[in-house]
């Protein structure tokens, strides 16, 4: 099965092989070998619960990376009913990076920008690598007008390696088009929702993630840097990761203790790739709910609360 790919993973491949020798022995031979194999699969399941639920920080890091792990473009087909992507930022072109536009949700307008990684070779340069540039980020700011125009919640699939630092990029003012999302997404007057489905770093998640609830898929990471960037600067080896990635408390856990998180979203044992369907509903359950609860909200109420939220972030105090 394909599904086991990491290191951690690699007990759980070498039990389920034997299985599939023990069942494709019994059909061969006609010998009754069921009660073995009902032990293994036993055994698997124990095997199974005890590796996922007591996963590392460094081990969570890499389910987010799996390469099996649903994308944004994933999520929006299947939560949502109809889909009208927009494209462009109407100042220079449109970046493949990021995916926006308005979707239908069991009659709920939701207007959806998402940062997308691709799949295949082909798909991971064209979209490249999720890695927004300067006009992704202006297209984001576009389409979040637009929803403020015509009222309409907004959702934010968060799932980078950070902002495209080539130099064409610079050239053209990405951290201005950062800096500006940030300040425009404080002072929305719509309902915002962002969705950490898989990697959350630096400024470039940021970019779109200034809103009221921030939430994460259980086996995410979201922080200023990677693990690897991290142990790269602070310790001159990047093979430091799993120690950068304690330090720095990059998980969902780590960030809903810190109140970064508003909530996690449960992912089936072994990860959103392991059932799918279980995540989207999920995922969509949580989407549904929320805009209903922030819709409630007055436009005064749900800025300051925003402001509140984000300046309760960091604050400490020295005791003794």
């Amino acid at each position: 099965m394909t599904k086991y790919l990491l290191d951690f993973e690699a007990p759980l491949k070498d039990l389920e092989d034997k299985i599939e020798t023990l069942k494709s022995t019994s059909i061969k031979t006609g010998m009754d070998i069921s009660s073995q194999i009902e032990q293994l699969n036993l055994k698997f399941e124990n095997l199974k619960k005890t590796i996922y639920l007591n996963l590392s920080r460094w081990e969570r890091v890499q389910l987010a990376r799996h390469p099996k792990r649903p994308h944004s473009s994933d999520f929006i087909n299947a939560i949502s009913d109809e889909w009208i992507e927009i494209h462009g930022d109407r100042y220079y072109s449109d970046d493949k990076a990021i995916i926006a536009g308005i979707a239908k949700i069991n009659n709920q307008n939701i207007m959806i920008i998402a940062q997308e990684k691709g799949k295949t070779t082909k798909d991971k340069l064209y979209r490249n690598f999720g890695m927004p540039r300067p006009e992704g980020y202006r297209k984001a700011l576009r389409v979040m007008k637009l929803a403020e125009k015509f009222n309409i919640p907004i959702i934010t699939f968060i799932d980078t390696i950070g902002a495209y630092p080539g130099l064409g990029a610079e050239e053209r003012g990405q951290a201005e088009a950062i800096a500006k999302n940030l300040f425009e997404m404080s002072i929305l007057k719509v309902p915002t929702i962002s969705i950490v489905i898989g990697e959350g770093a630096s400024g470039g998640a940021l970019g779109i993630g200034v809103t009221d609830k921030i939430v994460c898929l259980e086996n995410t990471w979201y922080s200023v840097i990677s693990p690897e960037g991290c142990a790269s600067i602070l310790f001159r080896d990047s093979s430091r990761a799993e120690q950068a990635a304690d330090a720095m408390k990059v998980t969902a856990q780590d960030l809903k203790e810190l109140g970064v998180c508003d909530n996690i979203i449960k992912e089936p044992l072994g990860g959103a790739h392991h059932n799918f369907d279980e995540i989207v509903l999920n995922v969509k359950n949580y989407i549904l709910s929320t805009v209903e609860e922030l819709s409630q909200l007055s436009i005064e109420e749900l800025i300051q609360n925003r402001i509140e939220k984000y300046e309760k972030m960091g604050v400490w105090e020295e005791i003794g």
